[in-house]
């Protein structure tokens, strides 16, 4: 039998903690309830979850903070739950890292449905170099980004990226010199049925620069008024 796949669920109410894990539970996750952002960087180390569902309204150190502090050391997916729904507060889970953010009250269904999508992302693998990972991979100059084990290789050295981001910069640099909207990116990395700010799509792109840079072989490329592409120089 497949090992279940771990939920850490971090909320410091319990009615909505204790809910959203018997949502999981009877999708067949396995899920731990936390209710404060210490208690939840130690379950990262200790529980080893394989998602990361993340309110952002904790007692001492915010959501906010604790992603943070996941992203330092983790590619980890993570879904942030909140009843914040301004662009700002969105646009800054994102760009610390979150690969979803969701406003409660949320539908179970949806909920699960996200689970579900983001893990189907994030799906590293344990061999080092299988043959079918080649058809997954992009090489290019002091870069390697393979979509199989989810990693990214900078001038030796391994570069966290959490799911979206990688896929991200697969998508564009296995396509170079191609443009994309940002609507066509929304589309590609997020899926048609994403209902978000194409902003998201520009804090995936900053972050991916600040993580790789420009190099003088290629770069991330932005068309004014269009999108995004990967040129080759």
């Amino acid at each position: 039998m497949a090992e279940k796949q771990k939920i850490l669920i971090v909320d410091d109410d319990e009615n909505i903690a204790e809910l959203i894990s018997l949502y999981m539970t009877k999708e067949c996750f396995e899920t731990l309830i936390v209710g404060d952002g210490e208690s939840a960087l130690s379950a990262v180390k200790t529980y080893a979850p394989n998602l990361i569902l993340l309110d952002l309204m904790l007692p001492g150190m915010d959501g906010y903070q604790v992603c943070r502090e996941v992203r330092a050391a983790s590619s980890v997916p993570i879904i942030m739950l909140s009843a914040k729904g301004e662009v700002f507060d969105k646009v800054l889970g994102l760009e610390l890292g979150a690969d979803d953010y969701m406003e409660k009250p949320f539908d179970s269904k949806e909920l699960v449905a996200r689970v579900k999508a983001v893990l189907r992302r994030y799906k590293p693998v344990i061999q080092e170099s299988a043959p079918a990972e080649r058809d997954n991979e992009v090489r290019l100059t002091d870069l390697v980004i393979n979509r199989s084990n989810y990693s990214v290789t900078f001038q030796g050295r391994r570069i966290e990226m959490p799911p979206k981001e990688l896929e991200l910069l697969y998508f564009l640099a296995s396509q170079p010199n191609h443009v994309y909207s940002r609507e066509q990116l929304l589309d590609q990395i997020w899926g048609y049925e994403y209902v978000g700010d194409t902003r998201t799509v520009d804090v995936h792109i900053k972050r991916i620069r600040e993580k790789i840079g420009d190099h003088k072989k290629w770069k991330i490329t932005t068309i004014w008024g269009v999108g995004y592409k990967f040129e080759l120089m």
